[in-house]
């Protein structure tokens, strides 16, 4: 059975070529599964806008969205999974060209449209002692021939 710890995190997201940047400051639950590998549950936290669009909306699209990533030295996957009509599944690994997977779903919950693109891990940087407390990635995103940006993602977990 994998150890659970939960934690403040910082996950962020920019682009060094286009108008890209966000931050989300939240709490985690990290799942140790091994030495070198973990989970990481990322909770979305209540905007106004999501607390009166969950008045108005299904109750397919008022379940909570959650981040989900698997993280070890050599890979990380993130996918967002839940609520809403949108979802996500990125595959990151060094000098690796990845699946960027994106699809939306219908009313009822069935995938309505999908696509891919990749992406190119430049770096993958994750730091901390026994348990992850700084994750780096550097990457392009492609779409066919198409170079569709360069990108950093930054994960923060604080203790």
């Amino acid at each position: 059975m994998p150890i659970k710890y939960h934690h403040p995190v910082s996950l962020s997201l920019m682009s060094t070529d286009l108008p890209i940047d966000c931050t989300l400051e939240t709490s985690g639950t990290l799942y140790q599964k091994d030495r070198f590998r973990f989970d990481l549950l990322v909770n979305q936290p209540d905007s106004p806008e999501s607390v009166a669009q969950e008045e108005t909306t299904s109750a397919v699209e008022t379940a909570r969205s959650m981040l989900w990533l698997e993280i070890s030295p050599a890979r990380v996957i993130m996918s967002l999974q839940g609520s809403g009509r949108f979802c996500y599944r990125h595959f990151w690994e060094p000098g690796i060209y990845g699946l960027s997977r994106y699809w939306l779903n219908d009313s009822g919950g069935e995938i309505a449209n999908a696509f891919r693109l990749r992406n190119y891990t430049r770096s993958l940087q994750l730091d901390g002692e026994t348990l992850p407390e700084y994750l780096r990635i550097e990457y392009e995103l492609w779409s066919g021939e198409v170079q569709m940006g360069n990108y950093i993602l930054n994960l923060e977990v604080y203790r």
